[in-house]
């Protein structure tokens, strides 16, 4: 690992300066497992592991993280060239892998704004260096911002300052929970955390969610989750109809809450592909 990686990290967000805190690599860490699933290399040992069991369990999670992404590509671009939003709000942002969001977003609409929320410092920190990296001819580092948060915690994103820089409430703005709710036990409340911040976006606001489940698969997966048990979070599968419930009074969007691969494909689907536990959705705030 890189230095950045070894350590603790200043953990702060958009350079305000916060105490530092060290990177537990005493437990996998699910964005960093993530970023295994993807082939990135930007995770530990224990992370590789706990993944590896995983895989074991779940032969089909690379198919299935790929898809994810994807989805998320369509949808961002969705809300900005369509839906005309020029803010996002990103939580559960994961380790940096190109296109991210930023970059997909200011490729239809520069001044688009978005601010990414993560819970691990590794991702803060890699956030901020892209951010650093990024051309500031471009204006990007204007237009982004970088927040160590808990989605747990909805009212403290919400009302961090530095998702304040960057998000104006009064104005449409796209949020982002792409792969992070099953991250939340029943215990948390998802339903509350997510009403919380559906309940702050104004008329025209969109929801985009992903999130895995058993339903598609004999076993329901039920192994595989058991693997984020010995990890600083847990996986929790659910049913098409809990995830339904996240979407709140919001309008979905056509094709509705289907498998990832399944909303609004750009390329037919392969033959031999697996099935994908991720369902995916978009929806609209209406007055």
């Amino acid at each position: 690992m890189t230095s950045p990686l070894s350590g603790s990290s200043d953990a702060g967000s958009g350079g305000t300066g916060s105490p530092f805190l060290k990177i537990d690599t005493s437990k996998p860490h699910p964005a960093r497992m993530y970023d295994y699933f993807l082939g990135g290399k930007d995770n530990y040992e224990v992370d590789r592991d706990a993944a590896e069991q995983f895989i074991k369990a779940a032969p089909e999670v690379r198919d299935g993280v790929r898809a994810n992404r994807h989805f998320m590509h369509r949808a961002v671009r969705h809300v900005v060239a369509e839906g005309g939003v020029r803010q996002i709000l990103d939580i559960g942002t994961g380790l940096p892998t190109e296109p991210n969001v930023h970059q997909i977003a200011h490729s239809i609409a520069p001044a688009t704004r978005v601010a990414y929320v993560d819970n691990d410092p590794i991702v803060s920190t890699h956030s901020m260096a892209l951010m650093a990296d990024a051309d500031t001819d471009s204006g990007t580092d204007a237009h982004t911002s970088v927040v160590l948060a808990d989605l747990r915690d909805p009212r403290a994103v919400l009302d961090h300052p530095d998702v304040r820089k960057i998000i104006d409430f009064d104005e449409p703005v796209a949020l982002l929970l792409v792969a992070v709710v099953h991250f939340l036990a029943d215990a948390d409340d998802p339903d509350a955390v997510v009403a919380t911040l559906r309940d702050a976006l104004p008329v025209g606001s969109y929801l985009v969610l992903s999130h895995a489940t058993g339903d598609v698969h004999e076993d329901r997966r039920e192994d595989a989750a058991s693997v984020y048990n010995k990890a600083s979070a847990s996986l929790n599968l659910r049913p098409h109809a809990r995830v339904l419930d996240l979407f709140g009074d919001f309008t979905l969007l056509d094709p509705g809450l289907v498998p990832v691969p399944d909303w609004r494909p750009e390329e037919p689907p392969k033959r031999d592909a697996p099935p994908i536990g991720i369902y995916g959705g978009v929806a609209r705030k209406n007055g």
